[in-house]
């Protein structure tokens, strides 16, 4: 896996899933940068950017570009293992 590979989770303090996402990553090594959009106004700006306003909830995972909703691990795996 790059150094450069850059995975964001979009969390917030209440989401379960969130939790979840970040306690998964962490087991399979993945670096991850955790973006509280309920506490940083520019990371809510920044995610709602790159959803096209189309906000449907948290966790969103974005893994090197491809933007992933919700804590699906089969598509995490693949989106992880295709880094």
């Amino acid at each position: 896996m790059s150094e450069e590979v850059k995975v964001i989770v979009y969390s917030t303090n209440w989401c379960a899933y969130c939790k979840m996402v970040k306690q998964y990553l962490t087991s399979k090594g993945v670096a991850w940068v955790e973006k509280n959009i309920e506490e940083d106004a520019d990371a809510h700006k920044e995610l709602m950017e790159k959803l096209g306003g189309n906000f449907r909830g948290v966790p969103v995972i974005d893994v090197n570009g491809t933007i992933l909703f919700g804590f699906d691990r089969p598509k995490l795996d693949a989106a992880i293992r295709s880094l």
